[in-house]
C-alpha cells in the first residue's frame, strides 16, 4: 500500500540554517550569556567557557556547543499516569497540549476574565482529559486562592490528580523541584521508573536578551539530574528585545536555547532536552507581543526547522489567540497557528484554550480548539492513493443508480477519510432564526462534559501518597484543602 505525502512547510533552506547557526554559536563565543546560577557558572568554566569580567558575561567556545549537541537524546518520550506511551517526540509527530500559566480564566457566565481558583483549574484539567486530540495537559492556570510561593506545586498536585495525560509544567521557586520531582516518584513508583517513562516536562525560560536567571538555569539542572524531559522556551521579542528582523530573532533564539542546552548537557549528559520557545514579532504600535501574528507564526516555523538540523524534538507556542473573546480572531490565529505548527513537524504544540497574548485561558475555547487540532492532524495525513481509494469498481457498481451513500466501500472508508468535529461546529443545514454562535454551543458541551466525565482514579496507595505531599505543604503555608478532587 502506497503511503501518502505529507504537507510540508519550510522557511528556510539549508543554506539559511547554516548561517543563522553560525552566526549565532559567533554570538555565543564573542559577546557570551549572562548566567546568573553559580553553579551553572562553575560548570560552564570547568567546561572551557571563558568569563568575561568586563561584561560579566560567559563565552561558550563552538566546540562545547558540538559536543553538548552531540550528546542530547534525538527521541524523547512521554508516558501517562498509567505508565502507557502518550507521546514519541521524534521526526514529524505533533501533539497539542494547553498553554501553561494563565493568569486569568474566561467566566463564560459572567462574560468576563477574572482570576482562577483551584476549582477552574481542575474542570480544565478534567476538560483536558477527556479531549482526544489534545495529547497533553498543562498546568494552565496559576490559582489566585493560594499563595503564590507554592502554587507551581499545587498545581502539578491537581493535574497529576484530574487528568491521566502527561503534564507540561515548571517552577516558580526553585525550591519547588524537589517536592515537585516527589510527587512525580509517587505515580511512577521510584525514581528508576519515572526515568525510564517521564510523566513530566518542565519549562525553562531564558530572558531576551542572551540571559539565565538563577531560577531557570537551576531548573534546568535539576531535570537534567533527574531524567525529567527539559523544554527550553526562548522569548525574544522581534523590535523589543531582539532584532526586529526575523533572521536576527532567529540568531538570537538560537543562541539562547543553545546556551541553555549546554548548561542542560553539562549537568548530565543524555538527558532528556527539547529546543522550543515563545517568541513574539513585537507590535510596534499597541506595544503588544501578538502571538497571533503570521511572523511569529514564522519565526516558530523556522527556528523547528534549526532544531530538526540539530536532532532534537522541538516545541512551540502555537495555536492560540490575541484575541479578549472566542471570536473570529480566535479562530483565525489559532487555526492557522495550529496548521502551521503540524505542517512543520513541531513535536510539543503549547497553546490551544489560550487567549490575549498568552495571559488567559478559555475552557470553551479548548473544547473548539480540540477540533481545530482534529482537523490539523487529518490534513497532515494527507491523500492515501492507492487501488483501492482511486474507487475504480465502485464507479461501475454506483454510476448506474446515481449514488454512493449505499456502497460498501463508502461504508468502509467515510470514518477512515473524514474526520468528524463536536457539536461546537455546526454543520446542520436548519434555518435558524438566530443561529447560536460556536463559542455558545462550545459551554453548552463543556458543562456536559464536566457533569458526566469521570477520570480514571489513581490507585489507594498512590492517591494517598501524592496527598500526603500536597497536604503537607498546604500546611507548611497555612492553607487547608478546600476543593474536592
Amino acid at each position: 500500500m502506497s503511503t501518502p505525502k505529507v504537507p510540508a512547510v519550510k522557511f528556510l533552506s539549508k543554506d539559511n540554517i547554516t548561517r543563522i547557526v553560525k552566526d549565532a554559536k559567533h554570538l555565543l563565543s564573542d559577546t557570551g550569556v549572562f548566567v546568573e546560577n553559580e553553579e551553572a557558572l562553575r560548570l560552564l568554566l570547568e567546561a572551557g567557557a571563558k568569563f568575561d569580567a568586563c561584561k560579566s558575561r560567559i563565552r561558550i567556545p563552538e566546540e562545547l556547543i558540538e559536543s553538548s549537541l552531540a550528546s542530547c537524546p534525538r527521541r524523547v518520550q512521554l508516558f501517562d499516569r498509567q505508565g502507557e506511551l502518550a507521546m514519541d517526540l521524534s521526526g514529524n509527530n505533533t501533539h497539542f497540549d494547553p498553554g501553561s500559566a494563565a493568569l486569568k480564566i474566561f467566566d463564560f457566565e459572567k462574560g468576563t476574565n477574572r482570576s482562577p481558583t483551584v476549582d477552574d483549574l481542575v474542570s480544565f484539567a478534567r476538560l483536558t482529559d477527556y479531549l482526544g486530540n489534545i495529547k497533553a495537559q498543562s498546568t494552565a492556570l496559576v490559582p489566585s486562592d493560594v499563595p503564590h510561593s507554592m502554587a507551581d506545586r499545587l498545581r502539578l498536585y491537581v493535574a497529576l490528580s484530574c487528568c491521566v495525560k502527561p503534564v507540561v509544567t515548571g517552577t516558580f521557586v526553585k525550591e519547588s523541584f524537589v517536592i515537585m520531582k516527589e510527587m512525580l516518584v509517587a505515580i511512577r513508583g521510584s525514581e528508576a521508573a519515572l526515568r525510564k517513562k517521564p510523566l513530566a516536562i518542565f519549562d525553562a525560560c531564558p530572558s531576551p536578551p542572551l540571559k539565565w536567571s538563577d531560577l531557570t538555569c537551576q531548573s534546568l539542572l535539576d531535570c537534567s539530574r533527574a531524567g525529567i524531559p527539559a523544554e527550553l522556551v526562548s522569548m525574544p521579542l522581534s523590535g523589543a528585545t531582539s532584532p526586529v528582523t526575523l533572521a536576527g530573532s532567529l540568531v538570537q533564539h538560537t543562541a539562547e536555547n543553545l546556551s541553555g542546552i549546554v548548561i542542560h548537557q553539562l549537568a548530565c549528559s543524555g538527558s532528556p532536552i527539547i529546543y522550543g520557545g515563545s517568541p513574539a514579532f513585537f507590535d510596534m504600535r499597541k506595544g503588544t507581543t501578538p502571538m497571533g501574528a503570521i511572523e511569529t507564526m514564522m519565526i516558530d516555523s523556522a527556528y523547528s526547522q534549526i532544531g530538526k538540523s540539530f536532532g532534537v524534538p522541538t516545541h512551540a507556542y502555537m495555536g492560540l489567540s490575541d484575541s479578549g473573546a472566542v471570536d473570529y480572531q480566535a479562530g483565525l490565529e489559532s487555526g492557522l497557528g495550529a496548521l502551521v505548527a503540524v505542517l512543520s513537524g513541531v513535536n510539543v504544540v503549547s497553546g490551544v484554550g489560550m487567549m490575549e497574548f498568552e495571559n488567559c485561558q478559555s475552557t470553551e475555547k479548548l473544547f473548539l480548539d480540540n477540533d481545530i487540532c482534529g482537523m490539523a492532524y487529518r490534513l497532515k495525513k494527507g491523500i492515501l492513493v492507492n487501488d483501492e481509494t482511486l474507487a475504480r469498481e465502485v464507479f461501475r457498481e454506483a454510476i448506474p443508480s446515481g449514488s454512493f451513500l449505499n456502497s460498501k466501500h463508502t461504508l468502509k472508508w467515510f470514518r477512515k477519510e473524514a474526520y468528524f468535529p463536536s457539536e461546537g461546529i455546526d454543520r446542520s443545514a436548519e434555518t435558524k432564526a438566530r443561529p447560536t454562535l460556536a463559542f455558545e454551543r462550545a459551554a453548552r458541551e463543556v458543562k456536559k462534559i464536566l457533569d458526566s466525565h469521570s477520570v480514571p482514579p489513581l490507585p489507594d496507595d498512590v492517591r494517598s501518597r501524592l496527598e500526603e505531599i500536597a497536604e503537607k505543604d498546604l500546611s507548611a503555608h497555612g492553607v487547608q484543602k478546600r476543593w474536592k478532587l
